[in-house]
């Protein structure tokens, strides 16, 4: 899971609830000190969160864009329900929907890994909300054998056992040393993830089909980005979807399947290059 630098929100970042139509959704909201060039939406993975995004937050806007990262329904500090139907893809896609106009502008919509799956699918649902594309480390179809085998092993644990209990048990496969320290806020974090919704999404990410074809049918500018390394989606695979869609295409040296936390100066610098170009 990603492993955000901190959990603690920059002083200029507001936390609220943003309303919707279609419910309250936990939001880290960033203005620009001065006019905003435009406004980003964030969407995190799969067990992230908006913290994911926080160290991107101020260097976007600095750069002039008023800058908001959701947890989407049942991701942390975002309600969901018992019901796995409620996290089904074309649900969570209208969600992001609602949360893009309840922002009152079109948006530059950003989704890394599980979120760029959801928000391909809220583009393909209604692009009208939307300024701009970037798939941050997301592929143009299901996970790599590998990852769909892990997915299946947590689905298999949530259905037996609550999360706390799982927790503890990922804790015991870590490799010495990664769990040392200070792990309240990534605990407190999983625990209040809506295990309904893990079980969903993961189901999402193991049988998601490729709908490049049909993204690259809507008019929409298109950005990929992410590291240089990647279990998730290989980066030839990325490189190839990035040829399909005809987007614009950025590699983070240094990162890996997270970018957003690996090197977040560099890819904050990325999306807003992308989005000033616009």
């Amino acid at each position: 899971m990603s492993r955000p630098p901190t959990f603690r929100p920059p002083t200029r970042t507001r936390a609220y609830a943003l309303a919707t139509t279609r419910g309250d959704f936990a939001v880290l909201d960033t203005a620009p000190a001065r006019q905003a060039h435009g406004t980003a939406l964030l969407l995190p993975g799969y067990t992230g969160s908006k913290e994911d995004f926080i160290a991107m937050l101020e260097p976007l806007a600095d750069a002039g864009f008023r800058t908001v990262a959701v947890d989407g329904r049942g991701q942390y500090e975002s309600a969901g329900g018992a019901d796995q139907e409620a996290y089904g893809q074309g649900e969570l896609a209208r969600d992001v929907i609602a949360q893009a106009r309840a922002l009152a502008t079109p948006v530059h919509l950003v989704g890394h890994s599980l979120g760029g799956q959801i928000a391909r699918a809220a583009v393909l649902l209604d692009p009208s909300p939307f300024a701009s594309l970037t798939l941050m480390s997301s592929g143009p179809a299901q996970v790599t054998a590998e990852q769909q085998q892990k997915i299946k092993l947590l689905g298999d644990a949530l259905a037996v056992m609550d999360m706390e209990q799982v927790w503890e048990a990922m804790r015991a496969m870590d490799p010495p040393g990664e769990a040392d320290g200070d792990d309240g806020d990534m605990r407190r974090r999983w625990l209040l993830h809506n295990p309904a919704q893990l079980i969903a999404t993961g189901r999402q990410l193991v049988t998601e089909p490729d709908r490049t074809d049909e993204l690259a049918a809507i008019a929409l500018p298109r950005h990929i980005v992410s590291g240089e390394r990647d279990d998730t989606w290989p980066v030839p695979l990325l490189d190839e979807m990035t040829r399909r869609l005809g987007a614009r295409r950025t590699v983070i040296a240094g990162a890996e399947h997270s970018p957003n936390t690996d090197r977040p100066a560099e890819t904050a610098a990325a999306l807003a290059a992308f989005w000033s170009g616009l």
